[in-house]
């Protein structure tokens, strides 16, 4: 386990503590710019391998904790299937089609996961009814990473698909009670930081 450290604004502040080989540095500078515009005090975050899963991520309300299991074993790219679709309907049943995000590396599985977290603690500081917000969630880490990164988002045939197509909701108008106040946001575009610990070692999420 790696000595805690921290960063960010007064109002967003983040004490990561990071068992597996990315870099502290890199993971500490994604998710700051995450943060960036919101208040939401210190979030402590723990970045870990899974047990087996792709990846998975947990928020805890009360104590502001994201904990984020990131797999071993994943290849990149890597097809993160995502809620990112809107509900259609056939005759009396809905459904929504599988979207994929293409993620290129752990630090962006991570980055991924911590997002739609992040998502979720926003709806609470808002004063929002948490309960079935898994695909705003989804939409929101997705919109960050597509903005920064310009991935894919994929059909289940491959084929890309439009921008109108998922990100059609007012996110953070949704959460505006969450925002900081003090400051405008100012995203920032493409990786800053570090390397990998270990080059040679593939970088692996949790599941949510």
């Amino acid at each position: 386990m790696h000595d805690a450290a921290s960063v960010g604004r007064p109002l967003s502040r983040i004490e990561l503590h990071n068992s597996t080989d990315l870099s502290d540095a890199r993971l500490l500078t994604l998710c700051k710019q995450g943060l960036t515009g919101w208040a939401v005090g210190t979030i402590t975050l723990r970045v870990r391998y899974s047990r087996g899963a792709d990846f998975s991520g947990t928020c805890f309300y009360g104590r502001r904790r994201v904990h984020v299991n990131l797999g071993r074993h994943l290849v990149y790219p890597y097809a993160m299937e995502t809620n990112l679709a809107r509900a259609r309907g056939i005759g009396r049943r809905w459904y929504k089609p599988i979207y994929t995000l293409d993620l290129k590396d752990g630090y962006q599985v991570v980055l991924f996961v911590f997002m739609h977290e992040l998502y979720h603690l926003l709806v609470k500081r808002a004063g929002r009814n948490t309960r079935q917000k898994e695909s705003m969630c989804d939409r929101f880490a997705a919109r960050f990473l597509v903005d920064r990164f310009g991935l894919a988002v994929r059909m289940p045939d491959g084929r890309r698909v439009g921008r109108d197509e998922w990100d059609f909701q007012d996110l953070e108008g949704f959460v505006a009670g969450a925002r900081d106040r003090r400051a405008a946001r100012r995203p920032t575009v493409g990786y800053v930081g570090g390397s990998p610990k270990n080059l040679q070692e593939q970088l692996l999420l949790f599941p949510l």
